[in-house]
């Protein structure tokens, strides 16, 4: 089992980190593609070093999730890069998970991957950008086939661990979370 996680410049810190460090810990193999080559300035001017430049990762190699974290600058990032519409799209071809937290859904409306009938929740900033009924504002989580959509830095935790549910078992969430302790 293995993940990709983009990290675009201006990536929310905790999104992606805390995805990171939740997939690791359930062992799943989770590699970090960054959008530009070396280091990359998050929201808060945190600088962090992808694994990989996303140019430079093998389009022939199968994740069973993609990951695109949030932040208003680092879903703008998401939505004009054609690498991460054509990861989406292989994805999507492949039946494999797609995660967007925060903003990030954006970036899968912009890229044409989103169903208008396809349930999310996203940050509240970004909310009117979708069609009327397709944001479920009071929730914090929303799974709809094989998307995962999360609220905000906020539910970074409960994004993680349903991530982990969904590919795992509950059984892995309650395993991951003898180590973490978080309210799941």
């Amino acid at each position: 089992m293995s993940a990709l996680v983009f990290l675009a410049p201006g990536f929310e810190e905790i999104e992606a980190i805390t995805v990171i460090d939740i997939l690791r810990r359930a062992e799943i193999e989770t590699v970090t593609a960054g959008l530009v080559l070396g280091p990359i300035t998050a929201a808060r001017q945190t600088t962090h070093l992808a694994d990989v430049a996303l140019t430079e990762l093998d389009p022939a190699r199968e994740f069973e999730l993609v990951v695109l974290p949030g932040g208003a600058e680092g879903a703008r990032h998401l939505a004009e890069s054609p690498l991460v519409r054509d990861w989406l799209v292989r994805q999507r071809a492949r039946g494999q998970w797609v995660a967007a937290i925060c903003a990030a859904p954006t970036a899968l409306l912009v890229h044409g991957w989103l169903d208008p009938k396809t349930k999310i929740v996203c940050h509240p900033s970004v909310q009117a950008q979708f069609p009327a009924g397709q944001v479920q504002a009071a929730e914090r989580v929303v799974v709809d086939g094989r998307l995962i959509t999360s609220l905000a830095a906020g539910s970074a935790m409960e994004f993680a661990f349903e991530i982990v549910r969904q590919l795992r078992r509950p059984e892995a969430v309650a395993k991951v979370n003898q180590g973490v302790r978080a309210m799941v």
